[in-house]
């Protein structure tokens, strides 16, 4: 069985996906496969990556139906579908890792057995407008969260107000764990954060202070497509909600996030009706 599947999701990103395969090959943990789902790419980015499957029998091309444009969901779902690796690494098309990335997080995945989820800090590059105008005041706040968090509660805790974890290309999962996962976020953008928020009641995280990832920041990435609707983002929030809390209390997050944002917007997103025990938000109904 082949210890590490990289997962990357391929979009028209033919200037940087070189440089992405490239810091696979160059590591120095060598048991692993590259699978690279194309996602309906306009440019160039199947010839590059039909020359890399050539040299390097480890390196996987896999495209849609027809070579349709469904998606990041449905692209990474494929790529972890035909995944073989004990572990999944995610990898976006216009990042890279150090040469010793997947050495480190074996090495900690073997000393920790419990653990199923590995995240490490990164290093930005690329646009500096875009670092400034997009990041500098999350990660002010992440290096201050981070030190932090010492139990899943923390996490947990941490988890209520942001994705702490910063991008899918930090990430190392347990595949297992990866199937349990439910994919209906209603904002596409944002999966990772739903998808981890499901997870951090259930597991414990890892955190490796080490910048192994190379971020690379351009306003056209695809995690800078704001949502179209404040509406979303409000769903968000309660999906979040249910991800993170139990019982009775999954009720009061839901009502907290849609009230944080009524506030904040001044408009009418919420309606309480406790005789008929539901939750009406923005049309939707919740039963509890």
């Amino acid at each position: 069985m082949t210890k590490i599947s990289v997962i990357t999701a391929s979009y028209n990103y033919e200037e940087y996906i070189k440089e992405t395969i490239e810091s696979v090959i160059n590591q120095t943990f060598s048991d692993w496969e590259m699978i690279i789902v194309d996602d309906g790419s306009k440019d160039n980015s199947v010839e590059v990556i039909k020359s890399y499957c050539e040299k390097d029998e480890r390196i996987k091309l896999l495209q849609h139906e027809n070579g349709e444009n469904k998606g990041l969901v449905e692209t990474i779902r494929l790529g972890v579908k035909e995944a073989k690796g004990e572990w999944i690494v995610f990898l976006e098309s216009d990042d890279t890792i150090s040469p010793d990335y997947m050495a480190e997080k074996i090495k900690i995945a073997e000393e920790n057995t419990n653990i199923k989820f590995i995240f490490n800090d990164v290093n930005l590059f690329g646009e500096e407008s875009a670092i400034k105008e997009i990041y500098d005041e999350y990660f002010v706040e992440f290096y201050k969260t981070m030190p932090n968090l010492k139990t899943r509660q923390d996490y947990i805790d941490a988890f209520k107000t942001k994705n702490i974890v910063p991008t899918f290309s930090v990430v190392m999962m347990k595949k297992e764990i990866f199937e349990t996962l439910k994919f209906d976020s209603v904002v596409s953008q944002w999966i990772d954060y739903y998808l981890w928020t499901q997870l951090a009641p259930k597991y414990d995280f890892y955190y490796l202070p080490q910048k192994l990832t190379n971020w690379r920041m351009h306003k056209s990435s695809y995690n800078n497509k704001k949502t179209s609707s404040y509406k979303g983002v409000v769903f968000l929030d309660v999906q979040i909600a249910d991800n993170l809390s139990e019982g009775k209390y999954k009720l009061w997050h839901r009502i907290r996030a849609s009230y944080l944002y009524m506030r904040a917007f001044k408009r009418k997103f919420v309606r309480f009706h406790p005789k008929d025990r539901e939750l009406i938000l923005l049309g939707k109904v919740y039963k509890y």
